[in-house]
């Protein structure tokens, strides 16, 4: 039995060829793994023995061979291929293990083309889909992190037709995920991101009870390990719409740096929002807004979850806490509530992936765009058109208010008051609507709205929004502007005496 292993990533190979040693097998290797292998005392055939031809052309061809992809490639029991490997004197490699060129850590690490294009993987990845193919004769192992489950699988005989395919289709996933990557990065650097190809790769963290609902499946699926190395299950297991409840609670918690915000999400959509001086008192807030809507809801929390704040949260039900950890005394007092479920991102605070693009599956295909960013310097830069001017409070207000917009689902409005989310309308098919509905809700949450700041994530089309924010006691309004009733609109702030902002900036929400 013959090994042919050469990995960028060497870390287990040379206990691996030891195991594999010991299991009888010859081992070839080329390059930087053969020169690895040959120091820790591993007998090892160089590739040109098997070529019978030297590497050449700066490495670029070293495997790219039929003395190495016949050996591979030749079906052992078909009596026409073993005949014609025999007269061809070429002997079977029973097992590859390949994995790629580092390109992905190359765009990371430099611009310089030259260099990317050197690390791009060209026999690698023959290789590895010439075992694939022959995968009921051949092992081809990808992964490091399969080496002892191969070395086990092949000492018990039980490397079976099932325990090959399984490594085949890994192996396929592994070469279809790099050359995507390459497509993605050319097109990224040539096309702008939007080549004739748009390739979506994730890799699967575990498998969801089920999807949205129980007759369909889900799983969840990450970028770069983002949940892997970050997302922790203290308490239950994520649903599939628990993780997208999530999201959105923790994009809107997250986006005011470091501070303690506290959000609540029910159904993908905010239904409370506070940024005060300590989680508690945000907790506390957040829930006015509209506790009806929060009983079983999501809940982000900035910040590492206390006793107190624990015991808070448990007078009502609440299906899941995110948070950036949770003190003792908070997993003590959460533990009352069985169907509580709970979950950390280790950093003390909630975190981000910042991914770069942004794309949603439509009937037939899916459309993609950049990400987009609801950037802090929308507020500090956006323009006053009315006679009179916001307030340093009010200002403040209108921040948290434009941010929350932007993540909240249009048509929306949301009114803050002292840092406290006090009214939100979304999802509505007319912007007054939305207005006079979050003024509603208000309303029979005996809330009181006068005094707070408004923001709109899109422009006023009339001025009815205007006229029913006045009604309600609003005092700020921020808006994208670019109507062609701009004027119409800034005349209604006016005869209301309220201060009216355009950022220029629309952050739709579909």
């Amino acid at each position: 039995m013959r090994a042919l292993l050469s990995v960028s990533d060497k870390s287990g190979i040379v206990e691996f060829a030891k195991g594999l040693e010991e299991l009888g097998f010859e081992i070839i290797s080329t390059g930087g793994t053969y020169k690895k292998l040959s120091e820790n005392g591993i007998k090892v055939i160089e590739i040109d023995e098997v070529t019978k031809f030297p590497e050449c052309f700066e490495g670029r061809v070293k495997t790219l061979n039929p003395y190495v992809h016949g050996g591979i490639l030749y079906k052992r029991g078909d009596a026409s291929h073993v005949k014609e490997a025999k007269e061809l004197n070429i002997e079977g490699i029973d097992l590859v293990c390949v994995n790629l060129y580092p390109f992905k850590a190359t765009i990371e690490r430099t611009d310089d083309f030259d260099e990317i294009i050197e690390n791009i993987d060209i026999g690698g990845p023959t290789m590895v889909r010439s075992a694939a193919k022959n995968f009921n004769d051949v092992l081809i192992v990808t992964d490091s992190a399969d080496y002892k489950k191969v070395l086990n699988a092949l000492k018990s005989k039980e490397d079976t037709l099932e325990f090959r395919r399984d490594l085949m289709i890994k192996a396929y996933e592994h070469t279809a995920a790099y050359d995507s990557m390459i497509a993605n990065y050319m097109n990224g650097r040539f096309n702008d991101g939007f080549g004739a190809k748009q390739f979506i790769v994730g890799s699967k963290v575990f498998d969801t009870r089920y999807g949205e609902n129980p007759h369909q499946n889900g799983a969840l699926y990450e970028f770069d390990n983002f949940y892997s190395s970050n997302f922790k299950s203290i308490k239950g297991e994520a649903s599939f719409n628990n993780l997208t409840d999530i999201n959105g609670a923790v994009k809107i918690a997250t986006s005011f740096g470091d501070r303690d915000a506290v959000c609540i999400v029910k159904h993908g959509n905010p239904c409370g929002f506070a940024l005060k001086d300590d989680l508690l008192t945000s907790y506390t807030e957040a829930l006015k807004c509209d506790p009806v809507s929060a009983f079983g809801g999501v809940v982000a929390v900035n910040g590492v979850v206390d006793g107190e704040l624990a015991k808070k949260m448990n007078e009502i039900f609440l299906e899941v806490v995110v948070a950036g950890g949770f003190t003792d005394e908070a997993l003590e007092e959460f533990s009352k509530k069985k169907r509580l479920k709970l979950f950390s991102f280790n950093s003390n605070k909630l975190l981000r992936a910042g991914d770069k693009a942004d794309f949603k599956h439509i009937d037939g295909g899916f459309v993609y765009q950049n990400a987009d960013c609801i950037c802090d310097n929308e507020v500090k830069n956006a323009k006053c058109v009315t006679k009179k001017e916001a307030t340093k409070e009010q200002i403040t207000d209108l921040e948290i208010a434009w941010k929350v917009a932007g993540l909240t689902k249009s048509n929306c409005v949301v009114y803050v008051k002292n840092g406290v989310m006090v009214a939100v309308g979304m999802g509505m098919t007319s912007r007054v609507d939305a207005a006079q509905c979050a003024i509603k809700k208000a309303k029979e949450m005996g809330l009181n709205i006068e005094g707070s700041s408004l923001a709109s994530e899109a422009f006023f089309p009339f001025r009815d929004s205007v006229d029913a924010a006045a009604e309600a006691g609003v005092k700020a309004i921020i808006q994208p502007g670019g109507s062609i009733r701009d004027q119409e609109v800034i005349e209604a702030a006016n005869e209301h005496d309220i201060a009216m902002y355009f950022t220029t900036v629309r952050h739709f929400l579909h």
